[in-house]
This record gives structure tokens, C-alpha cells and sequence, in this order.
């Protein structure tokens, strides 16, 4: 396993079609991936309407599990590709991991048992 101190965990909510955008942004500030969800939003700039029904406006949800020494660079990519500055675009927030298995393609895979 992993150094508990090594990594964090970036997660951004963005609007639908975005992630992708968002994903390459951080891929070239040092991220080696991540994983996209979809989800739906509920904030405050999520009341619309269209004809007296209430529109729920879908999201995507981004995952990035980044070594520390990445997370700031990776980070403010992410607040750029996304328009995170702008009401209603969306957050992102930074995550403390405890423990990190399964990434193998750095050397760190878990110890086999007997």
C-alpha cells in the first residue's frame, strides 16, 4: 500500500459535456486520469423550470486520485477548464486519503497472502 501522505483525492462537479474537457485539462497538469459519474444537480442555480415542470439538471461528477506534489497544479486546472469561477458551473473540493491500493502501475501493488 501506499504512504497515507502521498495522495489526495480531487473531486469536481461540472455541467454535462464538460468532464471531458475538464479531464484533458488535468491530464496535461499532471494527472494520470480519473473517473467520470453522472449525477444530478440540486444547488440553488438548479431551480428552472420549462412550462411549470421542474428541470433537474444533470451533472458530472470527476475523480482524480493525485499525488500531493500535483494536487495544486491539477486543481487549478480543473477550476479553469470547468468555469468553476462562474455561479452555477459547478465546485471542487480537495479530499485527505487515508490509504491507496491498486495502483500497480506505479510499483504499489497490495501484498499477496498465503
Amino acid at each position: 500500500m501506499n504512504d497515507k501522505d502521498e495522495f489526495q483525492l480531487i473531486m469536481a462537479v461540472v455541467e454535462t459535456g464538460r468532464a471531458s474537457s475538464v479531464m484533458e485539462a488535468a491530464r496535461e497538469a499532471g494527472s494520470e486520469g480519473g473517473t467520470i459519474f453522472h449525477g444530478r444537480g440540486a444547488g440553488i442555480h438548479e431551480h428552472s423550470k420549462f412550462f411549470g415542470t421542474p428541470i433537474e439538471p444533470e451533472k458530472e461528477i470527476i475523480m482524480i486520485l493525485i499525488k500531493k506534489t500535483y494536487t495544486e497544479k491539477v486543481l487549478e486546472a480543473v477550476v479553469v477548464a470547468g468555469e468553476l469561477n462562474k455561479p452555477g458551473r459547478g465546485m471542487a473540493f480537495v479530499v485527505e486519503v487515508s490509504m491507496v491500493a491498486g495502483i500497480v502501475h506505479m510499483g504499489d501493488a497490495l501484498p499477496r497472502t498465503p
